[in-house]
């Protein structure tokens, strides 16, 4: 399997260069250039989600042998690092409605799928590309990455890692989160904005060049753990096809059955991974897109207008106040029939007039897969409030965007085919909206969020993360918060290059 740019398709990479790069030198993402083998789903029957993956995995890493694929995976997802043994357990709430967790890992967010496996990737990569550089990891996050990137790579040996968040953008344990964060090679900084302000300073560090030479006469190389890495994205597609697996393996649904997933969706990334299961065989009826308040998302699929030029919200599910969603450029690719010159005019029109307009063809193809709305706070909370009524089931915000978007789908389209709605983070890491969803605000509006998390463990008899569960004892580490300008300067700094 080799790999080009979005933006250009004459330079033919391998995986483990890519994965290295992270984003192409033209701004690009890098995506296969081989159309994809169609699984048959029975060759998953009664397999692990550490079988499922290393299949997967071996299709798209051509370059990696068999023992470098598998030693990742047993590595990555060993009971020291996932609380559940199936990784990504399914839940039934009911007959054609299901929960798929994907908050086991050590940060107790669906990021840990991929950021546990890709420090393995990476350093196969540094190995097959016989790399001399140190590997430098710039990331963005809008609260759930940086951390499970933070935790994936600390302490390994040629690779620092620094990662930006928006200083009034993530919820208060996240952020706790990042700034006790251990390791000899990290670092983090608050950057003064939101989300985009932090990823657009990280891609233009990226973009660079002077900057990058420089780093790169210093031994220096930069690379991303974002979800433009195709690392990140890699790993994903593999829950997709657990989740239907194992409700086949549970007579819920026969074989070949076409089913739906609601996504809570930001970046892209998770729902993207989805489009790339189902090009792969895997019997995908919709891909339900659920965003929150801030739904540049939700306009586009329904219009093919993407428009950035409006102001992003805070919400209670902070991890999707994005209105930059980075993946789109690699759907965008697969369903114009990779054609490059069409994304470079539409990622040239985002960069200088924040917003392009497809061609209805385009919008048709992805209208035939995709669906979308969102949910405002109130409605996410109304969310929370009514899954736990009826399931007696806790959810976190995010999700409960995907809940919430799920009944409207069902409501305008009519269709009850069974679903699965992805469970992006542990209801524990946005306690102080969960609690205010389900009891008399009032009642706790004095409480901390960390004061929360022993709250909501009494009052709905669940069991808090153990990697949450001290956090009001870390050290804080990392205390910096700096204007999106001086995001060079802070790399600098904490290279010594200064």
């Amino acid at each position: 399997m080799k790999y080009y740019s979005t933006r250009n398709q004459i330079n033919y990479l391998t995986a483990a260069q890519v994965i290295k790069e992270g984003l192409s030198p033209d701004g690009g993402l890098y995506v296969p250039s081989e159309k994809l083998p169609v699984l048959p789903i029975n060759i998953f029957t009664g397999n692990s989600y550490i079988d499922m993956a290393k299949t997967i995995f071996k299709i798209f890493l051509s370059d990696y042998d068999e023992l470098e694929i598998s030693d990742a995976i047993t590595s990555a997802y060993g009971i020291e690092n996932f609380d559940h043994p199936e990784i990504t357990p399914l839940h039934k709430l009911k007959t054609g409605l299901y929960v798929l967790e994907l908050w086991h890992g050590p940060t107790s967010a669906f990021k840990d799928i991929a950021l546990q496996v890709l420090p393995y990737l990476l350093r196969t990569a540094i190995k097959v590309t016989r790399e001399k550089s140190e590997l430098v990891i710039l990331t963005a996050t809008s609260g759930d990455t940086g951390k499970s990137a933070l935790e994936g790579f600390k302490d390994i040996p040629g690779i620092k890692i620094v990662v930006y968040y928006p200083a009034r953008g993530v919820s208060e344990v996240q952020r706790l989160q990042m700034i006790t964060q251990e390791g000899n090679n990290v670092n983090v900084a608050a950057v003064k904005g939101n989300f985009d302000d932090a990823q657009n300073g990280v891609k233009a560090i990226f973009g660079n060049q002077q900057l990058v030479k420089m780093l790169k006469a210093k031994g220096y190389r930069l690379t991303s753990a974002n979800s433009i890495n195709w690392g990140r994205l890699l790993p994903q597609i593999v829950y997709y096809f657990y989740a239907y697996a194992k409700l086949l393996s549970n007579e819920e649904i026969r074989d070949g059955e076409k089913i739906n997933f609601a996504v809570p969706t930001g970046n892209f990334g998770n729902i993207l991974a989805g489009y790339y299961a189902r090009e792969l065989g895997l019997p995908v009826n919709r891909l339900i897109c659920a965003a929150n308040i801030n739904n540049v998302l939700t306009d586009f699929i329904n219009s093919g207008h993407y428009n950035r030029n409006r102001k992003l919200k805070p919400s209670i599910s902070p991890s999707m106040d994005i209105l930059i969603s980075s993946n789109l450029e690699r759907l965008l690719f697969e369903i114009t029939g990779h054609d490059s010159e069409k994304i470079k005019y539409w990622m040239d029109s985002l960069a200088k007039d924040g917003q392009y307009k497809i061609d209805n063809q385009t919008q048709r193809l992805i209208h035939d897969i995709f669906w979308s709305d969102f949910a405002d706070d109130n409605e996410t909370k109304k969310s929370i409030a009514s899954v736990y009524e009826e399931y007696n089931y806790l959810i976190d915000t995010h999700t409960a965007v995907g809940s919430c978007v799920l009944n409207k789908y069902r409501e305008t389209e009519k269709d009850q085919s069974k679903t699965v709605i992805l469970s992006t983070a542990s209801p524990y890491k946005f306690t102080g909206s969960v609690a205010g969803a389900l009891f008399v605000k009032e009642t706790y509006e004095n409480y901390s969020e960390l004061e929360l998390l022993k709250v909501l463990s009494k009052k709905t008899a669940t069991n808090i993360p153990a990697n949450l569960s001290n956090l009001d004892t870390k050290t804080i580490r990392h205390k910096q918060v700096i204007e999106r300008d001086a995001m060079p300067n802070h790399l600098l700094d904490f290279l010594k290059l200064t």
